[in-house]
C-alpha cells in the first residue's frame, strides 16, 4: 500500500518538474485551446473536462461518474466494476458530498443523485455511457445558468453525442467475470437534409461478486434527433427509458471485520433457516430479556443487522427532451428546452424482526420492507444572449414542477420468495407523503474581454426559489408532516476573472454564493419527521448555502497540459437529523423530537494539480493530486449533550488523493493504465472511527482489426477492473457522532478484481 501510493506520488512530481523545464512551444490558437483542453483553458473558474478516449481505460459501460475519479479533488466509489449500483455508489468534491453536487445532461436537471431520489435520476439510468460525448466538472463554482438547486459544491454537467453524419452503426457484446453480459448497439440515419438521428439500446445482466450471486439487470433505450436548418438553427430532441432491478450488499462493520465476516460477507440468502434463526434474535422475540428458544447466530455473526436474507432496488425511468437553438438576430441566439421525467422505484429489505402473518400459526419473524417513491416532473428552460460591442450579455429563467409521492410498506412472505418486481398491496403502511415541489430561478450573466483580450471577465447574480409542500394521506401507522418549506434568495452573485499572461498561460479567480433546496421525503429531509418535529423547528430552519473563492493558473503547449488550483470555502447551515433536548425531556415540548437542525459551518481550504505529459504521438500520462482540509467549525447538542466536533475533519473526505494514468496507442494497440490513492477518511464526525486509505488500479487494452468485409472496424478490448485484487472499505454509508466499539454498518466492500472481454464491430 505505502509503496503504490509513493509510486503515485513520485509520478507525479516527475512529471511536473519535466514541465518546469519543458522548452517553450507555440501553442494551438485560443479557439482549439478551447475546443480540446480538458482543464479549462479560457474559463474564468476550475473546471476539469472528461471525453470518451478516457473511458477506454474502464469496462465498456461504466457510468460517467466513475470517469471522474481520476480528476483532482474528486472521489467516486461504487463496489461494483461499472459504477452503476446505486445504493453503493457515492462522490464527493472538496468536501461536498454526492446530494450537494448539481448535475444536468444537456442541460436538463438531473436532481441530487441521492439513492432514493425525489427530483432526478442518475446519469447511469438518464445515458448509455457509449452516447457520451463529454463531461464537464466545475470544481466549486457552476455556471449561473445551471438548473440544479443542490450545486453547492460544484456541478457535474454531461453532454450526450450527436449522431453521425454518416450512416452506421455499432454493436458490441462484452463478456466478464460474475457472469457479466453486456449488448450494446446502436444506428445512425447519417445526414438528410440537416436531419440526423440515432437509435441506440443496452441489456446488461450480472450476478453479485458476493454470495449469492442474485441477479443485476438493466434494459436501456437513448435516441436522439437533430435538425439544423438556416444559419446555425438547430432543433434536438432525446429519449431515454431504463429499467434496472439491483441486488445490492449487505453494509459491513469494523466490528464485523474483527469478527472475521470478512469482504466477501454478504447476505444470508439463499440460506433461509439461517436467516429465520438470526431473525427470533430480535427484540419483538425477547421477553423480559429472555432471547426466543429458536435465536441463533453463527459464523461470526453476533446481531440482527449484520446480514439480512435479500435486498433489492428497482428503477424505471422516462426521460425525454425538446431543445431549440435559434439565431433571432444579428448577434443574437435563444435556447429553449422542454422536459418531461417520470420515475417509479422501490427499494427492498427483507427486515428482520418484522413479523409476518403476526400471531397466526403461520407467523414468520421477516416481511419485505419497501420504500416506494415516484416523480412525475415537467419543465422548461429559456435563454437569450446578445453580442453587443465587447459585451456577451445572457439571462435565462428555469421552472419545474415535480408531483413526488413516498410511502413505506410491509408485505408479508411465508418464506422465501422472488423479489424481482414491483410489489404492491401491502400488509402494512408506515407513512405515505405526497410533494409539490416548485422550483423557479433566474440568471443574469455579462461577459466581455478588455486589454487587447487578455482580461476576461463574468459577472452575474441569479435568484433561485424552491417551494416544498408536503401532504401526509391518511390511514399509515406513523404519520410524518404536513407542511410547507421554502428555499430562496434575491439575488446570488458570482463573478470570474481570467488573465492570459502569454499565450496558453493564464491566471484565473472566481467567487460565488450558493443555496440549497430542502431535501425531499425520498431521500429523507427535513419533512420526513412526524408533525411534531416539523412543527418545533420549520421556523428556524435555513437553507444550507455555501461561499465558494477558487483561483489558479494553467499552462497549455504543444505536448502538455498543466493546472493549479486553490481554494477556500464556507459551508453554512448544515442540517444534521437529531434531536437537542435531553433523553428526559423527549416528546414534552414540539422542538424535543428528532428532527433536522441547522448544526453550524464547515471551512475547506485546498489545492489541486494537474498535469497532462503528450510527449509523442499516441502516448499520454495524466497526473493529478489533490490536498484538502475541511473542519467543522462549531460543536452541536444531541440528546442534551454537546457533540465535540468543532475542528474535526468531515466525514467522508479524504486529506489527500493521487491519481495517474498512462496511456498508449501506436498502430492497432492502445492500452492504459491508471492508478488512485484515496487518503483516510472519517466516517464519525468527532472523527474516533475512520477507514483507512487504499490505492487502485485498473487496466484497458484492445486490438483493432481495421476494416472486415462489411465492417469498417472490428476491435477486441480487455479491461481488468481492481488489477491488484486489494480489498478495502468502499464507499461510507452512514454517519454517526461516534462508534467506540467499530459497531455502526458505516461501508461497502470494495470489488475484488473483475475481467470483461469486449468484442465491438462498427458497421
Amino acid at each position: 500500500m505505502k509503496h503504490a501510493r509513493s509510486a503515485l506520488f513520485l509520478a507525479l512530481a516527475a512529471a511536473v518538474a519535466f514541465q518546469a523545464h519543458a522548452e517553450d512551444a507555440p501553442p494551438p490558437k485560443t479557439q482549439d485551446l478551447e475546443a480540446v483542453s480538458v482543464i479549462g483553458q479560457g474559463e474564468t473558474r476550475q473546471v476539469q473536462r472528461i471525453v470518451p478516449e478516457d473511458q477506454k481505460v474502464l469496462p465498456p459501460g461504466t457510468s460517467p461518474q466513475k470517469i471522474l475519479n481520476r480528476l483532482p479533488g474528486v472521489n467516486v466509489e461504487s463496489n461494483d466494476a461499472f459504477g452503476a449500483n446505486e445504493e453503493s455508489q457515492s462522490i464527493t468534491l472538496r468536501g461536498f458530498n454526492t446530494t450537494r453536487l448539481g448535475y444536468t445532461l444537456d442541460g436538463l436537471p438531473l436532481g441530487d443523485n441521492a439513492y432514493g431520489n425525489y427530483n432526478g435520476l442518475n446519469i447511469s439510468r438518464a445515458l448509455i455511457a457509449e452516447n457520451m460525448s463529454t463531461v464537464e466538472l466545475s470544481e466549486g463554482i457552476g455556471a449561473l445558468g445551471t438548473a440544479s438547486t443542490s450545486n453547492l459544491g460544484g456541478t457535474i454537467q454531461y453532454f450526450s453525442a450527436d449522431p453521425s453524419t454518416k450512416f452506421g452503426g455499432k454493436a458490441a457484446q462484452t463478456f466478464g467475470s460474475d457472469h457479466n453480459r453486456r449488448s450494446y448497439a446502436r444506428i445512425d440515419t447519417g445526414d438528410y437534409k440537416g436531419f440526423s438521428m440515432y437509435l441506440s439500446g443496452v441489456k446488461a445482466d450480472a450476478d453479485m461478486w458476493a454470495q449469492p450471486g442474485s441477479k443485476t439487470d438493466t434494459k436501456q433505450f437513448n435516441g436522439k434527433a437533430v435538425y439544423e436548418f438556416g444559419d446555425g438553427n438547430r432543433i434536438t430532441g432525446f429519449a431515454d427509458t431504463s429499467r434496472t432491478s439491483q441486488a445490492d450488499y449487505a453494509y459491513l462493520s469494523k466490528s464485523g471485520m474483527r469478527r472475521g465476516l470478512g469482504w466477501d460477507w454478504n447476505l444470508y440468502a439463499p440460506d433461509w433457516n439461517r436467516a429465520l434463526a438470526a431473525a427470533y434474535c430480535a427484540p419483538a422475540y425477547t421477553i423480559g430479556g429472555v432471547k426466543d428458544a429458536r435465536c441463533g447466530f453463527s459464523g461470526g455473526v453476533d446481531n440482527i443487522d449484520d446480514a439480512y436474507y435479500q435486498s433489492r432496488a428497482l428503477r424505471r425511468d422516462d426521460l425525454y427532451y425538446v431543445a431549440g437553438d435559434f439565431n433571432v438576430a444579428d448577434g443574437g441566439t435563444l435556447h429553449t428546452q422542454v422536459y418531461h421525467h417520470e420515475n417509479a422505484g422501490q427499494g427492498h429489505w427483507w427486515s428482520p424482526g418484522q413479523k409476518s402473518f403476526p400471531g397466526t400459526p403461520e407467523e414468520l419473524p421477516i416481511s419485505i420492507r419497501s420504500t416506494n417513491y415516484t416523480i412525475n416532473r415537467t419543465g422548461a428552460i429559456a435563454s437569450l444572449a446578445w453580442d453587443f460591442g465587447i459585451h456577451h450579455v445572457e439571462g435565462g429563467v428555469w421552472y419545474e414542477q415535480n408531483d413526488h409521492h413516498v410511502e413505506r410498506n410491509f408485505y408479508w412472505i411465508d418464506g422465501p420468495v422472488s423479489d424481482n418486481y414491483y410489489l404492491q398491496n401491502p400488509d402494512r403502511r408506515l407513512f405515505a407523503q405526497d410533494y409539490t415541489i416548485t422550483t423557479k430561478q433566474a440568471y443574469l450573466q455579462d461577459s466581455f474581454k478588455a486589454f487587447d483580450d487578455r482580461l476576461s471577465v463574468d459577472i452575474g447574480v441569479k435568484s433561485p426559489h424552491t417551494t416544498m409542500k408536503a401532504v401526509e394521506l391518511p390511514g399509515v401507522e406513523s404519520p410524518y408532516a404536513t407542511g410547507t418549506l421554502k428555499a430562496q434568495k434575491a439575488l446570488l452573485p458570482q463573478v470570474g476573472l481570467a488573465w492570459q499572461l502569454a499565450k496558453g498561460q493564464e491566471l484565473f479567480l472566481s467567487y460565488a454564493k450558493n443555496i440549497a433546496s430542502f431535501q425531499g421525503g425520498g431521500a429523507g429531509g427535513p419533512q420526513s419527521v412526524s408533525q411534531a418535529a416539523f412543527d418545533g423547528t420549520k421556523s428556524s430552519l435555513k437553507p444550507e448555502q455555501s461561499r465558494s473563492i477558487d483561483g489558479g493558473f494553467r499552462s497549455v503547449g504543444s505536448f502538455y497540459e498543466a493546472s493549479v488550483a486553490l481554494y477556500d470555502v464556507k459551508f453554512d447551515n448544515r442540517l444534521l437529523s437529531l434531536n437537542p433536548c435531553p433523553s428526559i425531556e423527549v416528546g414534552t415540548r414540539p422542538e424535543c423530537n428528532t428532527a433536522f437542525v441547522n448544526v453550524g459551518s464547515v471551512s475547506s481550504r485546498g489545492a489541486e494539480f494537474t498535469f497532462i505529459w503528450k510527449p509523442v504521438q499516441g502516448l499520454q500520462w495524466y497526473n493529478s493530486a489533490s490536498f484538502n482540509r475541511s473542519k467543522y467549525d462549531d460543536n452541536y447538542v444531541a440528546n442534551g449533550v454537546v457533540v465535540p466536533v468543532k475542528d474535526k475533519t468531515t466525514v467522508d473526505t479524504p486529506k489527500r488523493m493521487f491519481a495517474s494514468e498512462v496511456s498508449y496507442t501506436t498502430g492497432p494497440w492502445t492500452a492504459s493504465l491508471r492508478g488512485k490513492y484515496t487518503g483516510k477518511r472519517y466516517y464519525t464526525y468527532t472523527n474516533d472511527q475512520s477507514v483507512a486509505g487504499a490505492t487502485s488500479f485498473d487496466f484497458g487494452a484492445s486490438y483493432d482489426f481495421g476494416a472486415l468485409g462489411q465492417l469498417k472496424a472490428l476491435t477486441l478490448s480487455l479491461n481488468v477492473t481492481n488489477l491488484t485484487d486489494h480489498r478495502y472499505a468502499s464507499n461510507l454509508t452512514a454517519f454517526a457522532a461516534t462508534d467506540p466499539q467499530g459497531r455502526a454498518l458505516a461501508f461497502h466492500a470494495s470489488a475484488p478484481r473483475q475481467s470483461f472481454v469486449t468484442l465491438s464491430a462498427d458497421f
